[in-house]
């Protein structure tokens, strides 16, 4: 396991109210930058840190389902689309489309997605720190924080350039 996930198991809990800081201060007055600045860092932050190390948002956070990925997941498993919604789909309390258990039930031992190649959008765009995406998702960051150790470790280095 890498020192970058170490680190954010030990350090993620008391760090929560400086991130929480440094987003609602980006928020406020957003940097011209700051897309760029986080792109760089997600980069340099998964140089570091392999996803498959730690595989937590598969094990915890249900990822949002669109029509699109319904249909290419459901072709992928060779269902029909309303057997894929059957045994895969759960409406959660906000009234979206996720998948209906966690941990993934896509999520093999070794942490790596036996549907991949088909994964949910929200799947591929997690954890939404790159470039655009980041000033995007500021008050999501905070909530993943406490799931996704890149997300902690961008945060910290931002710290370091805004502070």
């Amino acid at each position: 396991m890498s020192f970058l996930i170490d680190s954010w198991k030990q350090q993620h809990q008391s760090a929560d109210k400086l991130n929480k800081q440094l987003l609602r201060r980006l928020k406020l007055r957003t940097p011209k930058n700051l897309g760029e600045i986080a792109g760089e860092l997600h980069e340099e932050i998964f140089t570091e840190l392999d996803c498959l190390d730690c595989a937590n948002c598969c094990k915890s956070i249900p990822p949002l389902l669109n029509e699109t990925d319904i249909r290419r997941l459901a072709k992928t498993l060779g269902l029909k689309v309303s057997a894929f919604h059957e045994r895969y789909v759960r409406i959660d309390e906000d009234g979206d489309r996720v998948i209906a258990s966690t941990p993934c039930p896509f999520l093999d031992a070794d942490n790596k997605c036996l549907v991949y190649e088909s994964r949910p959008k929200a799947c591929r765009q997690y954890p939404h720190t790159d470039r655009a995406q980041f000033a995007e998702n500021l008050k999501l960051h905070h909530l993943n924080t406490k799931v996704c150790p890149a997300v902690y470790h961008i945060l910290q280095r931002l710290q370091n350039v805004y502070d």
